[in-house]
């Protein structure tokens, strides 16, 4: 009888020993966002986690999950790969921020062929540091090696956060009226949307690549497109009471004209005044080398607004210093008007 070759599981791609040692080394990482309410150690089976809620009447945990997306391309191009593990946590903070809500933790999903330590550490370096920058921790994660899913070298990026919000004072929009102002603060860059038009034009169109110098930037293809996502967790939650804040919309994908509506009550619309604010070079850009119809740049991207605040008339100037105080680019936009839930441009 012919003796059989034993096979092992790293024979088919996957090193277990591998994953184990670099799970060791973000360790540290990690801990670096526990707080006193997580309870159990790295490495278990699922993450205990004990929240606070003092000073809420009848506290509402608030959860949402989303990924970087195609950005991780450019960050595979570029051999950057920290900015993106910031990108989808600061994504994540902002989405539930909307509805009124603290973070409180986080979990994220890195999916790739190989596993490679320097990548991964860089990965979680990122994601951690974003996780203290908005006080919440980094409690759990699935790294998942699959070599017969995605090519050598390629990773997926998700995350997941949960955080909490007192009921009585969670944001719906639901008490926005006629009048009322839109304040936008500025977005570091295209954040984590937009970016398989941004490719197809910078790497495809253009030829170029990420260590490519265009002086309309200021800096390279990969600098720019590779800016981390804002978060604007810090500047907007401790003002909510004080603004009078009655809505919020991050603008992502589908930019000002599917993100807007989604907070207006039936019988109001959104009108912006087009030059009330300066849209950055990069955007200019692929509008004009892409030849891209402007309908289509403000469903796609940011246009250099990454969030969107409606408040009283009588508040917003006290808001708008209140934000440029806390280091944020605020400027008024519009007002909200009578309309079908669509946003409408003027100027």
């Amino acid at each position: 009888m012919d003796k059989k070759e034993k096979l092992t599981y790293a024979d088919a791609g996957v090193n277990i020993d591998t994953m184990s040692d670099a799970l060791s080394k973000i360790e540290k990482d990690v801990r670096s966002t526990f707080n006193d309410s997580v309870i159990e150690n790295v490495g278990g089976f699922g993450t205990l986690y004990r929240p606070a809620f003092e000073g809420m009447e009848e506290p509402v945990l608030v959860s949402s999950t989303d990924s970087v997306g195609t950005k991780v391309m450019v960050a595979i191009m570029a051999g950057v790969y920290d900015t993106v593990g910031q990108d989808i946590v600061n994504h994540c903070v902002n989405d539930i921020l909307v509805q009124g809500a603290q973070p409180l933790y986080f979990l994220d999903y890195v999916g790739t062929g190989i596993l490679n330590h320097e990548f991964m550490q860089d990965i979680v370096s990122g994601l951690a540091q974003a996780c203290r920058e908005n006080s919440m921790a980094l409690i759990g994660g699935e790294t998942a090696e699959m070599p017969g899913m995605y090519r050598e070298g390629d990773f997926d990026l998700v995350g997941c956060i949960v955080g909490m919000a007192d009921r009585k004072k969670i944001l719906t929009g639901n008490t926005i009226t006629e009048g009322d102002i839109m304040i936008g603060l500025a977005s570091s860059g295209l954040h984590t949307n937009g970016y398989s038009l941004a490719r197809k034009l910078f790497f495809e169109m253009k030829g170029f690549t990420t260590d490519t110098e265009v002086d309309e930037l200021g800096c390279t293809v990969g600098e720019e497109l590779l800016k981390v996502h804002k978060s604007y967790f810090n500047c907007i939650y401790p003002n909510i009471e004080t603004c009078g804040i009655k809505g919020l919309a991050h603008i992502t994908g589908g930019g000002f004209i599917d993100n807007i509506p989604r907070i207006l009550p039936e019988g109001t619309a959104a009108e912006i005044t087009k030059g009330s604010w300066d849209i950055p070079p990069v955007f200019r850009y692929i509008q004009r080398e892409g030849n891209v119809d402007e309908n289509e740049m403000f469903r796609t991207f940011n246009m250099g607004i990454g969030m969107i605040v409606v408040v009283p008339e009588g508040k917003a100037e006290t808001c708008a210093d209140i934000f440029s105080t806390s280091g944020e680019n605020a400027v008024v936009l519009g007002r909200i008007t009578r309309g079908d839930r669509d946003v409408v441009f003027n100027g």
